[in-house]
């Protein structure tokens, strides 16, 4: 039997919602948060945690400015810069399933962050878009294709794993009269890019401000902006699995920039 929240606080609740499901938001929002003395990204705050809700400290939205953008850039590359275990590692603290909204994925470390990408984030959607009927065999074979140059190291670099949102679209940025605050993640070790990727993917206010200030912030190549496809192949192919075939034009082009 769980409180009821109060006026300060904002219940999520998920009436079938799995084994941990709310647990593991919880444990990546606080491992998120762990960032922010130093100057990492806000986080909501996590108040409470049941089987079937979280509640978090309510937000009062605010227009952005482009001063809030900035910084939210800046913020970014500073929690990105916190690290994490491994690719594809979880929060510290979790053991158990991982989502990405409601659909599932694995969070196991790796040493090769192509490896991780490839087999833990498109892989096993691409799979998925086949089987459901979303997306088409041909596809499927560029799409394999490609996660094997991927897996093999083609893209890797030598950037340590970063501590990543792992949804960052622009729904789950909240603007507020303090700025940006982070909510809903996915969070787990990976690559800064991919955060950034997504916020480019979907949109979000003052898009080039948060990208000049994390450009810089994060000491990213000049030409950083052409792996930008190759970081927009998870959500594309989540999307795909889950939205339906009119994602797949755009998941087949984002792997074509690629080859």
């Amino acid at each position: 039997m769980s409180t009821r929240p109060s006026a300060e606080t904002h219940r999520k609740t998920r009436a079938d919602a799995p084994d941990g499901f709310f647990q593991a938001e919880a444990a990546g929002l606080r491992w998120l948060a762990e960032a922010e003395p130093r100057g990492g990204a806000r986080v909501v705050e996590v108040v409470a945690v049941g089987r079937q809700h979280i509640d978090l400290r309510r937000l009062v939205p605010a227009p952005a400015t482009p001063s809030a953008a900035a910084d939210l850039g800046r913020a970014l590359a500073t929690t990105h810069a916190t690290g994490a275990a491994g690719f594809g590692s979880p929060p510290d603290g979790w053991v158990g399933q991982a989502w990405i909204g409601r659909q599932t994925q694995h969070n196991e470390p790796e040493e090769s962050w192509g490896r991780y990408f490839a087999e833990q984030r498109v892989r096993p959607f691409v799979r998925k878009a086949v089987d459901v009927g979303h997306l088409d065999h041909a596809a499927a074979r560029i799409l394999d294709g490609l996660c094997d140059r991927i897996s093999a190291g083609r893209y890797d670099d030598d950037r340590p794993p970063a501590r990543i949102h792992g949804d960052l679209w622009a729904g789950n940025v909240v603007f507020t009269e303090r700025g940006a605050v982070l909510i809903d993640p996915a969070a787990h070790g990976g690559h800064g890019l991919t955060d950034i990727s997504m916020l480019m993917l979907f949109g979000c206010p003052h898009l080039e401000q948060v990208l000049t200030s994390y450009a810089r912030a994060a000491q990213l190549d000049p030409d950083w902006r052409r792996l930008v496809p190759l970081h927009q192949l998870h959500p594309l192919a989540t999307h795909t699995a889950s939205h339906g075939p009119s994602y797949a034009g755009s998941l087949l082009e984002a792997a074509r920039a690629l080859t």
